[in-house]
Order: C-alpha cells, then sequence, then structure tokens
C-alpha cells in the first residue's frame, strides 16, 4: 500500500477531531450544553475528553511518514524545522489568547495550541533522538515518572483539583494571574507539567505510523492496529484505580486510554477507506483534515470577534455572539441543548465551507 493511499484514513481521522473541537468549544450558550459535548467535571472521560489526545496521537503518525526525509534521524534541517513549528504555533497560540483585548497583566501563557506546540517539539526531538528501544524506554520513564511525581509531590491529595501538582508549578511559574480561571481556581488544564504525558500520545502516535508503514497488507494494519489498541487501553483501565483517568492533569492512565481507543478507532478508518474504498461519507472530513490548524486558528479568531462585537445600546449591550443565538437558534428550537448544538454545528458547517474553498483551490496551509 503506498503512503498516500494510507494518508487518507489518517486525513480524515485528523480532520474529524478539529471539526469536533471547534464545535466543542462553541456552544450557543455554555448553560446549555448537550451532554456528549461536556468535558467530564474532574475524574473520568467523556467523548468530549477523547477530541484533544486523538489530535496528538494523530501528529505523531503523521510526524513518522514527515520525517522520512530526515531518515528519522536529528539533522540540523530537522531540528531547524522541528524549532520553528514549535515557536510558531506556540506564538499562535498566545496571540489567541491575547486577542482582541490584548490584556498582558491577565494574559494566559498556556492553551491547546501551546501545548499541541511543545507535545510535538519535545516529542520530535525524543523520538529523532533516540533508537526504537530508547523511545519505548522513554514511554516508560515519562509516565511513570510524572505518576511519581505527581503521588509523592502533591500532598494529600495529589489528584484533586487543588492540590495537584501541576498546578502548583503553574501557579509557581507563571502566578495565578496567568494561569486559566475556567475551572473557579487558578489552574491550567494545559500547564507544563501535564504537558510531559501529553508528549507520550504524540511518540506513541509516531510509534504506530510506524507499524503502519513497514506492515504492507491493510488487513494486517487493522489488525495490528486493533490488538495493540485493545491492549493499550486494558492498561490504561488497569491503571485507572491507582492513578484516575483524568484529562485535566492529564494522567498516564488517560494517556494510554485515549491512545488505545485512537487506535482502534483509526483501524475503523483504514477499513472503510483504505481497504472498503468507501471515501464518500469521509470527505467533509477530510476537508478539515487538509487544513486543521489554520481553521482551528480562524475559528477562534471569529468568535472572539463575535463576542466583542456589541449590538443595542444601555448599560448592557449584547454581544453579537450570543444576539445571534438568541435570536436565531433559540428562537427557533428554544434556549436549550438542541438549540445550543445546532448553533455550534453550524458554525463548524461554516467554518468547513472555508476549508472546502480552501480545498478546491488545493490551497494547503501548515501551520
Amino acid at each position: 500500500m503506498k503512503v498516500s493511499q494510507r494518508l487518507v484514513s489518517l486525513d480524515a481521522f485528523r480532520g474529524m477531531t478539529i471539526m469536533f473541537m471547534i464545535i466543542v468549544n462553541t456552544p450557543g450558550t455554555w448553560s446549555h450544553v448537550w451532554g456528549p459535548l461536556r468535558h467530564s467535571e474532574w475524574h473520568g472521560c467523556t467523548p468530549t475528553d477523547l477530541v484533544f489526545p486523538f489530535f496528538l496521537f494523530i501528529v505523531g503518525v503523521a510526524m513518522f511518514f514527515s520525517f522520512r526525509k530526515f531518515d528519522h534521524k536529528l539533522t540540523r534541517p530537522a531540528a531547524f524545522k522541528i524549532l520553528k513549528r514549535t515557536a510558531l504555533i506556540f506564538l499562535i497560540g498566545l496571540f489567541l489568547n491575547a486577542f482582541p483585548r490584548f490584556d498582558f497583566e491577565h494574559l494566559r501563557i498556556m492553551g491547546v495550541l501551546q501545548r499541541i506546540a511543545l507535545a510535538y517539539g519535545m516529542g520530535a526531538f525524543l523520538v529523532l533522538l533516540l533508537g526504537q528501544r530508547g523511545r519505548w524506554m522513554s514511554i516508560l520513564v515519562v509516565l511513570l515518572g510524572y505518576w511519581g511525581l505527581m503521588h509523592w509531590l502533591g500532598g494529600s491529595s495529589p489528584y484533586s483539583l487543588e492540590g495537584n501538582l501541576a498546578r502548583k508549578i503553574d501557579l509557581a511559574i507563571f502566578g495565578a494571574d496567568h494561569v486559566y480561571k475556567g475551572f473557579g481556581v487558578p489552574f491550567d488544564p494545559e500547564g507544563l507539567l501535564s504537558t510531559l504525558p501529553a508528549m507520550i500520545n504524540v511518540v506513541l502516535g509516531f510509534l504506530v505510523g510506524r507499524v503502519i508503514y513497514r506492515t504492507k497488507e491493510k488487513t494486517d494494519i487493522i489488525l495490528k492496529l486493533i490488538m495493540w489498541g485493545a491492549v493499550t487501553l486494558i492498561l490504561g483501565l488497569a491503571w485507572s484505580p491507582f492513578f484516575p483517568i483524568n484529562k485535566p492533569i492529564w494522567t498516564s492512565s488517560y494517556v494510554l486510554y485515549t491512545v488505545g481507543i485512537g487506535m482502534i478507532l483509526l483501524a475503523l478508518f483504514v477499513w472503510l477507506i483504505d481497504k472498503k474504498g468507501w471515501k464518500l461519507w469521509a470527505h467533509p472530513f477530510i476537508v478539515y483534515g487538509m487544513n486543521p490548524l489554520f481553521i482551528y486558528v480562524l475559528a477562534g479568531i471569529f468568535v472572539d470577534i463575535m463576542i466583542v462585537v456589541k449590538i443595542g445600546s444601555g448599560d448592557e449591550p449584547t454581544s453579537l455572539y450570543a444576539w445571534i443565538y438568541q435570536h436565531i437558534f433559540a428562537a427557533i428550537f428554544g434556549n436549550n441543548e438542541l438549540g445550543s448544538f445546532l448553533f455550534a454545528l453550524t458554525y463548524g458547517l461554516l467554518l468547513w465551507l472555508l476549508g472546502w474553498i480552501l480545498y478546491r483551490k488545493k490551497i494547503f496551509i501548515k501551520i
């Protein structure tokens, strides 16, 4: 099987994750979010909690193929490419956090794109510096080491919102004014320490890419992905009673659990698209998958603009974002989970239309 054929399923999988990331981030109102689009409150894993680790896993799979031109060795051009892309994605994420008010006194330093940048950068250097045995050893060291750090240095409640070590490190380095406030207390779910296990999603993706490349038959690829996915998933579940599956602190059990499901889902995409040849259903995802980060960045910018633009006069004008939801979606479908979900879905479809225009014109913007 040619590499280009094999990556069609990967593009579709990547596009699906970006589409869901956008839909999850843009409900009509946060007061009414459709159940499957909610994150777990703390421990546990909802379908929404799978999206971000899936993307990092896909980054790793694609990384194997993109680094073939460097023979999977850390050459000077490879190092330059990694550093350039890491810095670019991190700075774009920082810009999104600042836009449109640019309040640097309360600027959140970390974020989704910042985590993608650091996980990609660290993961890329790791897989190019180490041989196959070293890569597997690094996975064990990081996952077990992170567990040990969180357990032994987290205090009496090491896996709690307020007591976890990852939060303490972010507060010490960035200060309370520069971390996420959405949990009721200063805590960043994309913080520094928890980016280490997130990097392992990328590294495991790289190793999966290696398996895919070295396996000639599509059926064998599917069987290997399902087998290793099931093993990894079971390991994550077996670990969870001791180190709970938790997205905000990105626990080691969460890494294995999400990578396991990711492998099984990728096997399904390979079977449907590459083996059976059923590509039409996946075309909308492929459109997203060809310009994933560019569309994600535009989605964030458009939302920020709609929030800052005010409609109406008086002491409490309504943001354009709220006005559209209230006067169109809530008015037609009700101020409920359905109306809120359809707002998010429509926004995702509009961004898909933009992506489709780029796709038709063969414009692929790499970030």
